[in-house]
């Protein structure tokens, strides 16, 4: 293990579509970590920004822009883009800054404005961009992915349609008592069979939305922390950022097809399932240790992966998992209790970053309504285009 780290603050902009500049989200979300840790702005020392590109040019979109819209006060920047991952390379960078003894205390910054409706590709020919050629070649649309993962869940482990909508029910429910959340309204299985058919099998309501958000977190040594007067903060832990391995024998969007498996034998755990064991492995517990999780529900088959992944139960499994009840609020490892991006939709620098707010404010035992009752570790789990690994272990 290489140390802990203290989350002294975690703020957010609520998700929506607000029609706003991602500055003014990010902006929001800053104050209100910095008000929850107590830390005045010029005490900041490291600004990490997580990218968005779609709102500028990167040397725009960074965390000079937040440490600007905040107030020059001096404080080194540092900007990521890891695509969904952003927000957990910045925690990451942030962590490598403390450790390295390079500051003591670090705002982390996420935040978007996102597009209307599902991702589409940019304008122009960018025939190296494997994520233009799945876009323009095949037509493989986000959704089309989530719709061809989901079939494959049916086929090999006898998932069905109403096992997907009961993770957008049990998601709804948790979303409902989330201030920042888009959604906060309960759904029915009912409700979601009636909305319009995106990717079969997948209907609307199987798929999260874009969205326009903001989080931050300030990160602070653990010597800091306790001159601060934070005797027994909530701690990260672990980091996971790894990439795949080769060969990759399933496909994994924006890739359209597999590496070669002739000469070398597949990993015999998946892309995903490897990054939360490096963070297992860092942090020197297993997942019968957590207590809850966030992770990345792009679509709701998805969200049955993410559950053998975490090793929170066996390949083919996450289906009866969900069933058991295990997975809601009150169940034995409640996953998604901020009720994910189901309730929140897509604003990609900002979501690995909420994800860490959540399981902040649960380690703290301050999430209201959506408690998990006694929560002493949690995992996040995400992932990124084009190979980049997300996973963070925050403690109690």
């Amino acid at each position: 293990m290489s140390g802990d780290i203290a989350i002294l603050g975690a703020g957010m902009h609520p998700w929506g579509k607000w029609g706003r500049s991602f500055v003014e989200y990010g902006t929001a979300a800053a104050r209100a970590a910095l008000a929850d840790a107590g830390i005045d702005w010029t005490q900041v020392e490291s600004v990490v920004g997580a990218d968005t590109v779609r709102g500028g040019y990167p040397g725009h979109v960074a965390g000079a822009t937040f440490a600007k819209a905040l107030g020059w006060q001096g404080a080194r920047v540092t900007s990521v883009y890891a695509a969904c991952a952003s927000g957990a390379q910045a925690i990451g960078a942030a962590r490598a800054q403390i450790l390295a003894g390079l500051a003591d205390v670090v705002l982390v910054v996420g935040a978007d404005a996102a597009p209307k409706g599902f991702f589409a590709p940019a304008g122009g020919e960018r025939p190296d961009d494997p994520d233009w050629l799945r876009f323009r070649v095949l037509g493989a649309t986000n959704p089309a992915y989530f719709g061809l993962y989901a079939r494959r869940r049916m086929a090999l482990h006898g998932d069905t349609v109403d096992d997907f909508a009961q993770v957008k029910v049990k998601n709804a429910a948790a979303g409902a008592l989330n201030a920042n959340a888009r959604y906060r309204k309960t759904v029915s299985a009912e409700e979601v069979a009636a909305s319009a058919v995106v990717a079969d099998p997948l209907r609307l309501l199987d798929i999260c939305a874009t969205s326009d958000g903001a989080a931050a977190l300030v990160l602070t040594s653990m010597d800091f922390a306790r001159r601060h007067g934070a005797a027994d903060p909530v701690r990260i832990r672990a980091v996971s950022t790894v990439t795949p391995t080769y060969p990759r024998a399933v496909l994994d969007l924006p890739d359209i097809a597999t590496d070669s498996a002739v000469s070398v034998e597949p990993s015999p755990h998946s892309f995903r399932a490897s990054i939360a064991r490096a963070a297992y492995e860092e942090a020197g517990i297993g997942p019968e240790d957590v207590s809850l999780a966030e992770v990345y529900d792009l679509s709701t088959a998805l969200e049955l992966e993410w559950y053998e992944d975490l090793g929170l139960c066996g390949t083919g499994e996450g289906a009866k998992l969900l069933r058991d009840g295990a997975t809601a609020l009150g169940g034995r490892i409640p996953v998604n209790a901020s009720g994910g991006l189901a309730s929140f939709g897509e604003a990609v620098p900002a979501q690995a970053i909420a994800q860490v707010c959540e399981l902040t404010w649960q380690l703290r035992g301050t999430a209201g309504d959506r408690q998990v009752a006694g929560a002493r570790i949690g995992i996040t789990a995400n992932q990124g285009l084009f190979g980049h690994g997300s996973s963070v272990i925050a403690v109690r």
